[in-house]
């Protein structure tokens, strides 16, 4: 008898709440180093060709600071996405700051190269009406064409940046959140009466 009634007291249905410690898995496999890696390589080349034109005199170093300044914002932040990898919420909330700071001067860049660009084009005006030095203004038009390429890679450049900047803020936005301690789910389990022989 007091089986019958242990068996008539188990309820059907029994509903508990558990941790879903599982969530953080997905995240794991998106890793978000490779996006930050490209980050400091194209930034570190960028630095680099300006460094080239600057050094060539080619260009100003008081115009160039800023875009430096902006470029080393943007290796920092690609090194702290890819430090985010483990997702820790610190590094996770520092990559979500410095990813904004990252499409701001992704942007300060952008505009920086467009100016450079329209401003280089009165270099070489003084050679046009010269017939002495004819032979220098084709050289310095020559170098104008392999700067305007320069630029408009550079703006290229500058859109990728600002891309993965902003795909990195919405991940970190996404990231975080879940990193967050497991909410309690409801888990239903259903039990199937005992069979009777």
């Amino acid at each position: 008898m007091e089986e019958g009634m242990s068996a008539a007291q188990s309820p059907l249905v029994q509903v508990s709440f558990q941790r879903n410690v599982n969530r953080k898995q997905k995240y794991l496999e998106a890793e978000p180093k490779f996006l930050g890696v490209t980050q400091i390589s194209l930034s570190a080349y960028q630095i680099l060709c300006v460094s080239v034109f600057l050094a060539n005199d080619l260009s100003q170093i008081d115009a160039d600071i800023p875009f430096f300044i902006a470029s080393l914002l943007v290796v920092i932040a690609g090194s702290v996405a890819v430090a985010a990898q483990n997702l820790h919420l610190p590094t996770l909330r520092a990559c979500f700051g410095m990813q904004l700071v990252a499409c701001g001067a992704s942007i300060f860049n952008m505009v920086w190269t467009l100016i450079k660009m329209e401003t280089m084009y009165y270099y070489c005006w003084h050679y046009d009406y010269d017939n002495a030095t004819i032979h220098i203004g084709e050289i310095c038009h020559k170098i104008e064409n392999s700067q305007s390429h320069f630029f408009a890679e550079g703006i290229v450049i500058q859109v990728a940046l600002l891309a993965i900047s902003a795909t990195l803020v919405a991940y970190c936005c996404k990231v975080a959140n879940c990193c967050h301690p497991a909410p309690k789910v409801p888990v239903i389990t259903i039990q199937a009466p005992p069979v009777q022989q």
